[in-house]
């Protein structure tokens, strides 16, 4: 419910900041329309607070009027990052469970050719907000548009990538609509009574905690490869339905002047590679880091590590491996002289082959390891990547 309180003074704020076109001024008082979606932009702009806003928490009866499962799409520049696509996966198994359908919401700027993509992998429904205020990712217009489009049409669940940008936005919007979010989710699972249940780790990663909120939408985070891509299909048609935005922000709190990109020491990002070498405490000293990269040069791989040894300042932060660095997906992942505490194996869980070199045979990394190697990695490693390069050339001379 939105009512306009009799303090109001007719500035006119609120019309300008209202993202749906749906406050005027009749005689020098705001008066809210039909379009109005209780996004809450004008309640936030108002200097005199004239604006009220109530949230009435959802009883079980309300709780039927929410439906659908929705995944913030998030974009850069027209292109989709591959943890879109596994929100599509998960999103698609948690909607065929309720029986509800699977929808994405994008914004951006010129954004409609990402919808093919997303149809493809998923997607039931597309709602699309495509704007010139939107081109980039700013916290207040995406809090207005996002949280004006869950008003309207009450989705029972929404996921978002645990991304520098997700991580902001997300508990924006609950914080706007007053309702719970789990955050760095890596599980989900529907319970018998058709609510979502978010499993994330706690203290420190010792226990996976079991969440179910109580608040619709259900929100959640996940960080990036948690989940698997699934197989697209192409010829899948989806019904696109535009967001329409009435009026510029003009009130903008914070606008983007410049971009400035980080110069790292690797050019692998771990979070994108198919082979990943990672090491541990047991390479000894910094001075040893050279016995991964090699073999790392040798698979064509990214360099990672473990939080000790980030910890240590042997690798900067951006390669660290574990839940409190990058959760990495690669097709072939390498852990050197690393024990396996479960921060770390968390991080690399979905990951298709883990292989483990380490001398203590009691090692918890063996358990969650494909291949396992007990033994001085200062001998292994070399000696692999020696007969890696042996096999390598052997089979270019055979193609010659």
């Amino acid at each position: 419910m939105i009512k306009v309180l009799d303090n109001c003074t007719g500035c006119g704020l609120c019309v300008s900041y209202c993202p749906f076109g749906a406050i005027t001024l009749i005689d020098k008082f705001a008066q809210i329309g039909e379009t109005c979606v209780l996004c809450g932009a004008c309640e936030r702009a108002c200097p005199v607070k004239a604006i009220e806003i109530k949230r009435e928490i959802v009883t079980p009866t309300e709780v039927s009027k929410y439906k659908g499962v929705w995944i913030f799409i998030e974009q850069h520049r027209n292109q989709l990052r591959s943890f879109n696509l596994e929100l599509l996966n998960k999103g698609r198994e948690l909607a065929d469970t309720l029986g509800e359908p699977l929808m994405a919401i994008l914004l951006g700027n010129n954004v409609m050719s990402l919808t093919k993509k997303i149809a493809a992998y998923g997607a039931d429904k597309i709602y699309v907000a495509d704007h010139e205020v939107l081109e980039n990712y700013n916290s207040d217009s995406y809090t207005d548009v996002l949280t004006g489009a869950i008003s309207k049409y009450k989705p029972s669940i929404l996921l978002f990538g645990a991304t520098i940008n997700g991580r902001e936005l997300a508990p924006c919007v609950a914080a706007r609509l007053r309702i719970g979010l789990t955050a760095d989710c890596t599980g989900f699972e529907i319970n018998e009574n058709k609510q979502l249940v978010q499993i994330r780790p706690a203290y420190g990663g010792n226990i996976m905690a079991s969440i179910v909120s109580k608040t619709r939408p259900q929100m959640a985070t996940v960080r990036p490869n948690t989940f698997k891509i699934g197989e697209p299909n192409w010829n899948k048609e989806v019904n696109v339905e535009q967001i329409e935005i009435a009026v510029d922000f003009k009130t903008i709190r914070a606008k983007r002047q410049d971009v400035v990109r980080e110069e790292t020491i690797t050019t692998l990002n771990i979070e994108e590679a198919d082979i990943i070498v990672s090491g541990g405490r047991g390479l000894g000293s910094p001075d040893n880091l050279n016995i991964i990269e090699n073999l790392a040069e040798t698979l064509g791989a990214a360099v990672g590590g473990s939080r000790p040894v980030v910890d240590s300042g042997w690798l900067p932060h951006q390669q660290q491996v574990g839940q409190s660095g990058k959760t990495v997906s690669p097709k072939l992942y390498i852990a050197v002289g690393i024990s396996g505490a479960i921060q770390h194996i968390i991080g690399i869980s979905t990951s298709d082959i883990i292989v483990a070199i380490n001398r203590d045979p009691e090692a918890p990394i063996f358990k969650v390891a494909t291949y396992g190697i007990v033994g001085d990695l200062f001998k292994i490693v070399p000696a692999l990547a020696t007969e890696i390069r042996k096999l390598s050339k052997k089979r270019e001379n055979e193609k010659l």
